[in-house]
């Protein structure tokens, strides 16, 4: 049963986490991990031309693609980032857009070489929604891969999730959690050629660690 998303809300959420994340000095990075320099990096997302960042947060590691010489599109439902990380990062060549990922998969008619979500939107968005419209803005040869904190063992699927704790402004949003075969079976009913997904362990044993997806066309 599909959850409900006030987009409004969690517009002003995500603004709120905007003020707190959005560092003005913070270089270019790229990690799927939450552990800094732990886990793969960008080869994951073979050598593309062109990469979409959904849900591109504070937009470092589309910088650090930029860098590279990609052609490097972000899309964030926060004004408020979406205006930090595009003034930062707009020398680089960097691309930022404000929209709720849906809407602006449906109606963009560009395809790009890689999409993918770093804690970002495949992490707060309904996957029977979302792995389809990914996988139309795909080029042929095109590969997605998102991460984010596997999923806690006995909660599955959407579950809600407050910012800041338990105390202030009743302000939430809903995120999507699943084992990794569950994964790899929304992509693969979205259209999807080959799926994988698999949890890389913390640096520390006992730590959380961090599932990663990966999807061809």
């Amino acid at each position: 049963m599909p959850v409900p998303h006030d987009i409004a809300a969690e517009t002003e959420l995500w603004d709120a986490f905007a003020e707190s994340a959005f560092k003005d000095d913070a270089e270019p990075s790229f990690c799927w991990t939450q552990y800094a320099g732990h886990g793969p990096g960008p080869e994951l997302l073979g050598s593309p031309e062109s990469a979409l960042e959904i849900g591109c947060g504070t937009g470092r590691a589309l910088a650090h693609l930029a860098e590279r010489g990609v052609k490097a599109t972000g899309v964030d439902l926060s004004p408020r980032m979406v205006q930090l990380a595009g003034e930062r990062w707009a020398p680089l060549g960097v691309r930022i857009e404000q929209a709720e990922v849906l809407g602006w998969l449906a109606a963009d008619q560009a395809q790009y070489d890689a999409v993918y979500s770093i804690f970002g939107a495949a992490w707060f968005t309904d996957p029977s929604r979302l792995f389809p419209l990914v996988r139309e803005r795909l080029a042929p040869g095109g590969v997605f891969v998102s991460s984010q904190p596997p999923a806690i063992p006995g909660a599955y699927g959407p579950q809600g999730m407050y910012k800041g704790g338990f105390a202030g402004k009743a302000m939430f949003t809903y995120r999507y959690s699943y084992k990794p075969a569950v994964w790899e079976r929304h992509l693969l009913r979205a259209g999807f050629a080959t799926a994988e997904a698999r949890v890389v362990d913390a640096p520390k044993a006992g730590h959380i660690g961090t599932l990663i997806v990966r999807a061809t066309v």
